[in-house]
């Protein structure tokens, strides 16, 4: 498989010769079905420079093209603004997303989003991608957030997420010292049934697995430094396990935290780490500390 401009070329070998072209694009792009069937109806794949249109037997010596560059308009409406980029090429990109705004749009029209920025970064050079996040950021959590920027890379990495391969380190700062310097929180997460946004541990709720390690500690102060990875990821997941502990996040008044230091939730999503859904490469992110998270940590903890 060799990269051409923002397509893919797959020349038939000897193996793959009298084979179907699904049975092909499925094994050596891991594309699933519905993704080879939109591109078909939109006719990016073309075969000897040939539109495809239907399911064929291939043989060797075949080239085989898959256009992944959209056409497809977005609902989301651009809107200028600094983006702080960690990682891009023509198939995902990984962004900074500072505290204070939402990952994307929740209704149509919404602008002061994250999305609506990456929207007119996409415009200015020239690709005309819907914005797909892989995952998300509460509003006011900091840090690394993974885009994909057509169908092929989101099918790859939502299906990293959901065998965890795709992992994401946060630190947070929690309030009082926790009882063991690291371990794991496995406890279901399900709505709180007396507060709109809120969480809450719940028996009945879906399966919610975080690891911590303790970093740090300041015993006066009766602070943490906490990192954290998760393995699933359930809305507000660190928040509400740290708070179940006991220990909720300073700045995090929605779970008990103290409003004190910060005005927000201490908590940045400080790496991610994904395989490139194209080249197998390990692509590592690292999100540098918004102003906020690094005057506190220079305080209590330096």
């Amino acid at each position: 498989m060799n990269q051409k401009g923002r397509g893919l070329e797959i020349l038939i070998n000897e193996k793959q010769d009298g084979q179907w072209l699904f049975s092909v694009l499925k094994t050596a792009l891991k594309a699933s079905k519905p993704v080879i069937q939109d591109w078909m109806s939109h006719q990016q794949i073309k075969v000897n420079h040939e539109s495809v249109l239907n399911n064929m037997i291939v043989k060797k010596g075949d080239r085989v093209f898959i256009d992944l560059q959209e056409s497809e308009a977005s609902s989301v409406i651009p809107e200028y603004g600094e983006l702080d980029i960690l990682y891009e090429d023509n198939h995902m990109l990984i962004v900074n997303k500072p505290a204070g705004i939402a990952t994307h749009p929740n209704e149509d029209g919404q602008t002061g989003t994250l999305a609506n920025l990456i929207a007119y970064h996409y415009q200015i050079n020239g690709e005309t991608c819907k914005v797909r996040h892989v995952h998300r950021l509460d509003q006011d959590t900091s840090g690394a957030i993974v885009f994909a920027k057509h169908r092929l890379a989101h099918a790859i990495l939502d299906q990293q997420l959901e065998k965890k391969t795709l992992k994401r380190t946060y630190t947070a700062i929690a309030e009082g010292k926790l009882r063991t310097k690291k371990g794991t929180i496995n406890s279901p997460i399900g709505r709180d049934r007396s507060h709109p946004t809120r969480r809450r541990v719940s028996p009945g709720g879906q399966t919610a697995v975080t690891h911590f390690k303790v970093m740090a500690s300041n015993a006066k102060e009766r602070l943490s430094l906490v990192e954290l990875e998760l393995e699933t990821g359930r809305t507000h997941q660190i928040r509400v396990h740290l708070a179940s502990l006991g220990h909720p996040l300073t700045g995090d008044s929605l779970y008990g935290g103290g409003s004190k230091r910060l005005n927000r939730q201490a908590l940045h999503a400080n790496k991610v780490q994904a395989v490139h859904p194209i080249t197998d490469e390990l692509i590592v992110a690292e999100a540098p500390f918004p102003a906020d998270m690094k005057n506190l940590c220079r305080t209590y903890f330096s």
